[in-house]
């Protein structure tokens, strides 16, 4: 089924092996977009470094194809946009829910310091996948990171609400974000928002596990971390544990 909402196209399926995988396999097919893939179920969700994303109906599951929306070593950058374009999709839905939201380094939403949404960019030649998951009434249970969904939170939201506001906040983000020249605004945008910020915390890397001070991030995205020797490490790829080690 093909509808169309302003201003961005949307393909909605009952069922999909993975929105991310059909929207690279459009692509292929000479698809430019910006155009959504959603569904109400995956049977192959995935989400970083080949996790399984748990896809029961009732959440959201969707991605937005862009091509050509940066040189390929900015692509990266569009994991902060969306981040963005999520928080501002779900702050507004009860009074004081901003106060609870955090966006978890480099493409994670948090509530109450869980994880109730995720980010998967994709790449492929020039087309780019921006795969976006929000846990609404379901979450896995027994995850590294602990894992909520909204209406345990308390916020009524149903995919297709989430999905209206989302893929307005998202064209705004990228007008916003226009092909990397204003990452700095993003950036900064971000920083404000995010999990951890001036505390010391530990990643877990493909090598090992790495503590420091959670800085900030430079201009490529990359997490700052000044460690107990006061040596301050870029990481390119990591994953934030879950207890903030101290002030």
């Amino acid at each position: 089924m093909t509808t169309t909402t302003a201003p961005t196209r949307v393909v909605a399926h009952e069922t999909i092996g993975s929105t991310n995988a059909e929207a690279l396999t459009l692509a292929r097919s000479g698809e430019r977009g910006p155009l959504w893939v959603a569904a109400k179920r995956q049977t192959a969700g995935r989400g970083r470094r080949g996790r399984q994303w748990v896809s029961e109906p009732g959440n959201l599951y969707a991605t937005l194809l862009l091509a050509d929306a940066a040189l390929p070593d900015r692509a990266p950058e569009l994991s902060f946009v969306a981040a963005l374009a999520l928080h501002d999709a779900i702050a507004g839905r009860i009074p004081g829910l901003a106060k609870r939201l955090a966006l978890k380094w480099p493409n994670d939403g948090l509530i109450d310091g869980c994880k109730f949404a995720g980010i998967l960019i994709e790449g492929e030649g020039s087309a780019v996948a921006v795969g976006i998951g929000v846990n609404c009434v379901h979450h896995p249970a027994g995850t590294a990171f602990p894992a909520t969904d909204l209406a345990a939170a308390g916020v009524r939201a149903t995919p297709e609400s989430v999905f209206t506001e989302l893929s307005a906040a998202m064209s705004a983000r990228l007008a916003q974000w226009d092909r990397g020249s204003g990452f700095a605004t993003i950036r900064e945008e971000w920083l404000k928002r995010a999990f951890g910020l001036g505390k010391t915390i530990r990643v877990a890397l493909s090598e090992g596990e790495l503590e420091g001070r959670f800085e900030g991030i430079d201009d490529a995205g990359r997490m700052l971390l000044r460690r107990a020797d006061g040596v301050t490490e870029a990481v390119t790829a990591a994953d934030v544990l879950p207890a903030l080690v101290r002030a």
